[in-house]
């Protein structure tokens, strides 16, 4: 082996080496078009490395951070699976757990059996993995939010982090949560499964506090890129990394990007729903260019046609950060674009769709495609390479 592996709390240590994030984005079963990302960053990484068939992601990057769907994968990333392991275990989990019923009809009714998706993550991590547990190679973090109380939680295994451990009172450490608890937490998408309560304190003659957790897409972080570099650099998540181009590198991979269409039989019902829509989606441009704002990017876009890529504009003097952001845009021309043979509008239209299991072989395809254009080894400087063993 040509590199040297880290633990855990040297991944996370503020030990002055360059450091690296990756944050993996929400979005039902189009994490699948994730994976097709990472078999390229992968490959371009373990090849910068010397080829080892044993390289994983979690050896590259110090902490790595996902909300919903991007929490499934990203934490399983962090347990040292290879990407390929993931994608064929997310096939045949989708297919499971997104199973239609008409038991399951009704207004005030999750749509998807939360008892399965539950039994599925414990078969993914194992039933008594928790957040602190050593199996974990590396930085995970967990973006959900506490429904009770409305405030969005990034939970990790930081160990320095002020509620890692046990707390006076009966509070729980983040560190005793099992992961996936958490996970399962991140992915409870409203509509589609019920919240999961977790217990945040429980002591002798008390009765337990627990939390109702809902997906963290329904906060600002369904990209948890923003929130991934807040918490490596803020002073009160006690992680300290230094910034600059050269000291910190923030990988961000998407699930597809175009606009949902909405049929609903209320014009009313369809302009409040398309209203929040337009608001994930607005939260969602605002953070990328905010990001894009303050770093040295390699993949910068352009957003619109008055700021355009925003060029030399920098929020500081140099640079915060080294920024790369692969995502595919799902509207029918940039579909057809990465392929010809896709033809079908209306099969193309329901691409947008989190819960359509049979589109998850087509979705894998255009994130390799789109990889195999975008996904540069220059994209990942040499300053970054892993320390020799």
């Amino acid at each position: 082996m040509s590199y040297r592996i880290r633990t855990r709390d040297e991944h996370l240590a503020n030990d002055g080496t360059p450091k690296r994030i990756l944050a993996l984005d929400g979005g039902g079963l189009r994490g699948i078009l994730t994976t097709g990302f990472l078999q390229k960053i992968e490959d371009v990484l373990r090849a910068r490395h010397g080829g080892d068939a044993a390289f994983r992601l979690c050896h590259y990057f110090d902490l790595i951070a996902g909300t919903s769907t991007g929490a499934i994968i990203a934490a399983a990333l962090a347990l040292g699976w290879s990407v390929e392991q993931i994608r064929a275990k997310y096939m045949s989990l989708g297919r499971a757990v997104f199973e239609k019923s008409f038991l399951r009809q009704g207004l005030f009714r999750a749509k998807y059996d939360a008892a399965k998706l539950s039994e599925e993550l414990k078969a993914v991590y194992g039933a008594h993995t928790v957040l602190g547990s050593p199996e974990l190679l590396t930085g995970l973090l967990v973006v959900t939010k506490r429904l009770d109380t409305g405030s969005p939680w990034p939970i990790s295994n930081n160990p320095r982090g002020k509620y890692f451990a046990a707390r006076a009172g009966g509070v729980i450490g983040n560190g005793d949560y099992p992961l996936w608890e958490v996970v399962r937490a991140s992915t409870a998408a409203p509509v589609f499964f019920e919240p999961e309560k977790i217990t945040i304190a429980s002591a002798p003659g008390m009765k337990p506090v627990q939390g109702d957790f809902v997906d963290g897409g329904v906060s600002p972080y369904n990209n948890p890129a923003l929130q991934a570099l807040m918490y490596a650099t803020l002073e009160g998540y006690r992680i300290g990394w230094p910034t600059g181009a050269d000291a910190l590198l923030l990988v961000s991979v998407g699930t597809g990007a175009a606009a949902a269409g909405v049929r609903t039989a209320s014009v009313a019902a369809q302009h409040g729903i398309r209203s929040l829509l337009s608001l994930m989606e607005d939260s969602a441009v605002l953070q990328e260019t905010m990001l894009q704002w303050m770093s040295s990017s390699a993949t910068a876009r352009v957003f619109d046609r008055e700021i355009g890529d925003l060029g030399n504009d920098l929020v500081a003097r140099q640079p915060l950060i080294r920024y790369l952001r692969y995502n595919v845009d799902l509207g029918k021309e940039s579909v057809q674009r990465l392929d010809a043979a896709l033809q079908d509008e209306k099969m193309i239209a329901s691409l947008v769709e989190m819960d359509a299991p049979d589109n998850m072989e087509i979705l894998h395809k255009l994130g390799c495609l789109a990889a195999e254009r975008d996904v540069r080894a220059g994209d990942y400087p040499a300053g970054f390479d892993l320390a020799k063993a």
